[in-house]
Order: structure tokens, then sequence, then C-alpha cells
């Protein structure tokens, strides 16, 4: 008799998209300098600045000043450095942080929570936020230039299957 092995989709397997983390400062100058500082040790990677998109007078912010950095992380380093952050919340993520669409965000008070870092007064310490985008192989659909197109609802991520992922791939703890 034929056996007839039931296969995976390969289309349907996630994957990490991005890491980003974003350190918003609120002030220009010197403490840009220092989150440029901290994001470089912690990704290994020179970061950008992020400028401000309005005037706020109370806080003493002016359109296009920079007001905070961030970098950008993609395939075999995104997750490297996803672990070491994971690693700073003890492998714990509340349900919460997750959306409907299979992305997740999660914040970190003090940057030499994460393990390997450790503290420099000349940066002194910071906190941050770490977003995560998962995606399925064909997500390029939706952004390529050349006849753009849609994503089904049936290869959407979902948010049990996102908290599924962290779980297995990740051994990652929701809460």
């Amino acid at each position: 008799m034929k056996q007839k092995l039931k296969q995976e989709n390969i289309m349907k397997s996630i994957r990490i998209g991005k890491v980003v983390i974003n350190m918003g400062i609120g002030k220009s100058g010197e403490p840009i300098e220092r989150a440029k500082k901290a994001i470089e040790e912690i990704a290994g990677q020179k970061p950008s600045e992020r400028n401000a998109k309005t005037t706020v007078r109370d806080f003493g912010i002016h359109k296009g000043e920079p007001i905070g950095v961030m970098v950008t992380l993609r395939k075999e380093k995104a997750i490297e450095i996803l672990k070491k952050l994971l690693a700073a919340k003890n492998n714990q993520v509340k349900g919460s942080s997750f959306d409907n669409f299979g992305n997740i965000s999660f914040g970190i008070r003090e940057h030499i929570d994460i393990p390997g870092i450790k503290y420099k007064p000349e940066i002194g310490i910071v906190g941050m936020d770490v977003a995560i985008a998962l995606e399925r192989p064909g997500y390029r659909v939706s952004r390529r230039s050349r006849i753009p197109a849609k994503i089904g609802k049936e290869h959407r991520i979902s948010k049990d299957e996102a908290m599924a992922f962290f779980k297995e791939k990740l051994s990652v703890e929701v809460v």
C-alpha cells in the first residue's frame, strides 16, 4: 500500500520579517547622541534619527528637530538580537502586546537589562520600544512596486498563530 505523507504547506510557515528598536528621547542634541551610542551597542548597526512632525511649544520641540532614534533589523541578525531583548523581559510577553495581524510590541525600561550590555556613564540609562513584524512567504506581493495586490484573509497571521509561533520557536511564555 502506498502511504500518503501529508506535507506542511511552506507558504503557511511564519517567519520574523523585521525587528524595529525605537528610542523616543523628546529632546535634540546631546541626549540623541547618547541614545545613538546605546542603540548601536545593542544592535551593532548605525541608527537613523527621527524628526519631530510638528512644533510643540510646551515641550520645547520644533518641527524637523531630531527627537528619537531607531534601527530596523532583518534576517538572522534580527533573530539574534530579539532573543537578547526577550531575555531582558525574562522570556515573558503579555498577551495584550499582540495585535490582530501577527505583530507584537513591548518596551524595555532600562537598556542595561539586556544580557551583554554593561552600564556606561557616558551613555546613562535609556529605555526603548521593540516592535516585531511577523510574515509569511508571499507578503512581498502587497509591497512590490509593480502590480501590488492584497493579501488574502487566509494568508494573514492571526493573534493566536503569532502567540503559538513565539511559544514554539522562541520559547516565550505568553502571560
